[in-house]
């Protein structure tokens, strides 16, 4: 019995990791294929924007950041609105001090109070909206660091007539790709690297097999007010956790069309201690798991290097395991630097890969985690997330 079992099972992760081996090609042959698009020019396109950013306390990096978007060689008019839940949110004197140093652009500070929902940063956002004067809206978390061109490249696409397999359907949400910028700890550097060689290549695979993008990504949500205003705008999010998904999900199901721009922002990592970390990939796991849980399970394939490392574990280094491990290697790294480096442009990346083979397991590891529950922390507070809502839960005493 004993034998039979192991047999079982080395069938089994030889399988997996086959699948695991098609995955890295697939996904390589995705960024490759949006490495060529990106290359393309695009035309020129300068309408009114207003940025939308929500606040809570003093992210790293968060003023070098806002000065980006203060720095942009774009032709058109811009605005930024930060809206904070109190003045006394030190995330105001950031604001303030933005202003001293960019006196002649447009830059408020809007008091927020009112709590709509359970997602604060939705809450936020709707009480930005009737301030906002343009027609272009963009919201991007606070620690979003950008390029002079970022602008400029986002708003192109909204004049993008790329062939779809639907047909021409008017852009309504742009959205862009992300690198992490780690800070100090072992667990920062783990995430940066996970944003790199995991969630970035899935994004551009399923851009590939899905015949476009159907999801917006929280780096960029540039949307048209008339795309907005169609879904029954912001308000409907306001209790969603993946509010970014969401958006771009419903602007896509009500006829327009979601498009990933050519520009590649960064995000800054917090120095995480493991458990902030755990706690941060576990939200991350089960926001997944509730928003596409098909798609949750199908992560199985994607772990191809733990499994590649079990089968030739179990097999004793067949010739057929040794033969897939060494293709799943090679795979992932090439995945890992064809993304990391010429499509993200990170580099962390070189000196991080050597962190990879941990980075992997603690992945399979979380995402083992994200079906056993639905319970995640977020900014301190404890919510249990059905069906895409959040619902509170009460402090322990």
């Amino acid at each position: 019995m004993p034998h039979l079992l192991t047999q079982s099972i080395a069938v089994v992760t030889t399988l997996l990791t086959v699948a695991g081996v098609g995955y890295f090609a697939a996904a390589l042959v995705g960024a490759l294929r949006f490495l060529i698009v990106r290359s393309r020019l695009q035309a020129k396109f300068s309408p009114g924007v207003t940025i939308l950013k929500s606040l809570k306390g003093n992210d790293p990096g968060m003023l070098e950041a806002f000065r980006g978007h203060c720095r942009q060689s774009y032709s058109g008019e811009y605005e930024l609105l930060f809206g904070v839940a109190s003045l006394a949110d030190p995330a105001a004197e950031v604001v303030l001090q933005l202003q001293a140093e960019f006196p002649r652009h447009s830059i408020r500070l809007v008091e927020c109070p009112q709590r709509l929902g359970t997602n604060g940063k939705v809450s936020t956002l709707i009480q930005l909206l009737p301030h906002a004067r343009y027609d272009f809206l963009l919201i991007n978390d606070s620690d979003i660091a950008v390029s002079p061109r970022y602008l400029e490249r986002v708003m192109a696409c909204f004049a993008s007539s790329a062939p779809q397999k639907n047909g021409p359907r008017t852009v309504g949400l742009v959205t862009a790709l992300y690198r992490g910028r780690a800070h100090g700890t072992l667990p920062s550097r783990l995430e940066a690297l996970g944003i790199a060689t995991d969630f970035q290549p899935s994004v551009l695979l399923a851009k590939w097999i899905e015949g476009g993008l159907h999801y917006g990504l929280g780096s960029t949500l540039a949307v048209r007010r008339e795309a907005l205003t169609a879904i029954g705008g912001l308000d409907v999010l306001v209790d969603q956790l993946a509010d970014d998904y969401e958006l771009g999900l419903r602007i896509d199901q009500a006829g327009f069309r979601v498009e990933l721009c050519p520009e590649t922002v960064s995000t800054a990592i917090p120095a995480y201690n493991w458990s902030g970390f755990l706690f941060h990939q576990l939200r991350w796991a089960r926001t997944v798991r509730d928003a596409r849980p098909w798609g949750y399970i199908g992560l199985i394939f994607t772990h191809g290097l733990i499994w590649a490392l079990l089968n030739a574990a179990i097999c004793g280094g067949s010739q057929l395991s040794e033969g897939l491990l060494v293709s799943s290697i090679c795979l992932r790294l090439a995945l890992a630097m064809t993304v990391g480096i010429l499509v993200l442009d990170d580099d962390q990346i070189l000196s991080a890969l050597i962190l990879l083979p941990l980075r992997d397991l603690v992945a399979f590891a979380t995402w083992a985690a994200g079906f056993a529950g639905n319970t995640i922390v977020w900014r301190g507070e404890r919510f249990v997330l059905k069906d895409g809502k959040l619902y509170k839960l009460p402090s322990p005493q």
